[in-house]
């Protein structure tokens, strides 16, 4: 399988304290429903894993995360300062699921031009996360 080379983002991880809160949080925001993941070595054993739905023959070869560097006012850099953004027809709805399960609305919808819309949430584990729509 040839990896595409426009785009060298290929995994993130979200570290969080509470898994079931974590995973209750993430799959009622994004009506998804994460999968198991096994420990990858032995010397992981101790590591409780969750992936997100994807399409694992094709995400190599089609489409990868995309990211940029962001400076805005009132979010550090440094510690936290990697944002996650997920796709949704309207990023209004999933900032609203996150309040509604234990998250918190850090920016509503707002617009970022022809670009589309983003919301800015904080998930439930302190983790800062956004949701783009166009």
């Amino acid at each position: 399988m040839k990896r595409n080379q426009s785009n060298p983002v290929v995994w993130f991880e979200i570290y969080v304290q509470d898994m079931e809160r974590a995973k209750a949080f993430y799959e009622a925001v994004l009506a998804v429903t994460l999968e198991k993941m096994p420990a990858p070595t032995t010397e992981c054993e101790d590591m409780e894993m969750w992936g997100f739905p994807s399409d694992k023959d094709t995400a190599q070869t089609t489409y990868g995360a995309c990211g940029m560097l962001v400076k805005m006012t009132g979010v550090p850099s440094g510690c936290g300062g990697t944002l996650i953004y997920f796709g949704c027809e309207d990023c209004a709805v999933q900032a609203a699921r996150a309040a509604e399960n234990g998250g918190s609305i850090f920016k509503e919808k707002f617009s970022i031009g022809k670009h589309g819309f983003i919301a800015l949430v904080n998930d439930t584990e302190g983790n800062m996360i956004g949701f783009h729509s166009m």
